[in-house]
Parts: structure tokens; C-alpha cells; sequence
């Protein structure tokens, strides 16, 4: 919902550091790749109980997230790139609710599960709008230049790291805080699915 209108803020300074890493020749694969590492290490610290570790880490992955993108503008844009970009991207918010499960099963397996689910109902709308949109011509550059259709939701990536943050930093708050994120990005999906049969009606 809110990540069109903090592309305006936070794309020129991450365009600038995007340059600036170019230059002494990082990649944009590279920094995908190092965004994933930090998810990863997140999760493991989460698991371990050393959740402020987790916040920072799930804060390194989410500015790689945006950098990897600006390396790409400021340099070359390649399919292989934004399939790492997406697909990492999902494995690391199914990673941050599965580490919080086994970090207390008994509080936190099921608000995790459900919030899974969501996320698999949310994630499936969108990409299965986006293969759609790509095979009928779709385009749109609402959300800034994507690799694939984005199509805008309730529930995106700005509302998601910051459920994610709050998690980390408050983690007694994790049942209640998945619960209502998953209600959340359930109305997201449905919304999603309602505007991808309108779009897509007749073709």
C-alpha cells in the first residue's frame, strides 16, 4: 500500500549508493545474493533467541533488496537478476514467520502457520497476475520499473518489513502481530484476485 509512495523518497539516494557500488564493481547479482545471506543469518538468529541480531540483519536485507535493484539501474537490467530478486525475496518472508515458529512452538506455530498461508495466498495472486499480464502485454511502472508486472495491494513489501521489524524487536507481540497481518494480507489477496479477473476478463 505504501511502497509507490516511498519509491519517490528512497529511490534517488539508493540510486546514488547504487552508482557508487557499481563502481568499485558489485553486482547486482552479488548484492541479491548478499541480501539472501542476511536473511538467512536473520532466521538463524531469530531461532537462536538473539532477535535485536535479527532486526538488524532483517533491516541489512531489505536495504540490499532495494540496492540490488539500484546496481541494476545504474548498470544493466537482466531477466536472471530480477528472477533471483522475486524469488529470494519469497523465501526470505516464508524464513522470518518459520523461525519465530521454532523459536516457540507453543505461542507462535500456529499465528505462524496462518500467517504462511496468507502469504502463499497473497504471493500466488500476484504472481500468477503477473505471468498473465506479461502473455496479454500488461505494463505498469506504478511501483517503479519491475522485472514482471507488480500488481499494489494491501499488503507489500513496506508493510511487510515493518510487521517484520516489530516482530524482531517486540517478539512477545509475534502471535498477535501474525494474526493480523495474515487478516490483513488475505484481504490483500482477495482484492488482488478481484482485480486480476477484471484486467484479465475477455482475453
Amino acid at each position: 500500500m505504501f511502497d509507490a509512495r516511498l519509491r519517490p523518497l528512497m529511490d534517488p539516494p539508493l540510486n546514488r549508493m547504487g552508482q557508487m557500488l557499481a563502481g568499485f564493481g558489485i553486482t547486482a547479482n552479488g548484492m541479491t545474493l548478499a541480501g539472501f545471506a542476511f536473511g538467512v543469518a536473520a532466521m538463524a538468529a531469530i531461532v537462536m533467541g538473539a532477535t535485536l541480531a535479527g532486526f538488524v540483519l532483517i533491516a541489512l536485507n531489505r536495504l540490499a533488496d532495494g540496492l540490488d535493484g539500484a546496481i541494476a539501474r545504474a548498470t544493466r537490467k537482466t531477466n536472471l537478476g530480477g528472477y533471483l530478486d522475486i524469488t529470494l525475496d519469497f523465501f526470505f518472508y516464508g524464513a522470518i514467520p518459520l523461525a519465530f515458529a521454532i523459536l516457540d512452538p507453543d505461542a507462535n506455530a500456529l499465528p505462524a502457520a496462518a500467517l504462511l498461508f496468507s502469504f502463499y495466498a497473497n504471493g500466488s495472486a500476484f504472481l500468477a497476475f503477473a505471468v498473465m499480464a506479461e502473455r496479454t502485454g500488461l505494463r505498469t511502472d506504478a511501483q517503479g520499473a519491475k522485472s514482471l508486472y507488480y500488481l499494489g495491494g494491501l499488503a507489500e513489501g513496506a508493510e511487510t518489513v515493518a510487521v517484520f521489524l516489530l516482530m524482531a524487536l517486540i517478539p512477545g507481540l509475534f502471535p498477535v502481530l501474525a494474526w493480523g497481518f495474515a487478516i490483513i494480507c488475505l484481504v490483500s489477496a482477495g482484492a488482488r484476485v478481484m482485480i486480476g479477473v477484471r484486467a484479465l476478463r475477455g482475453t
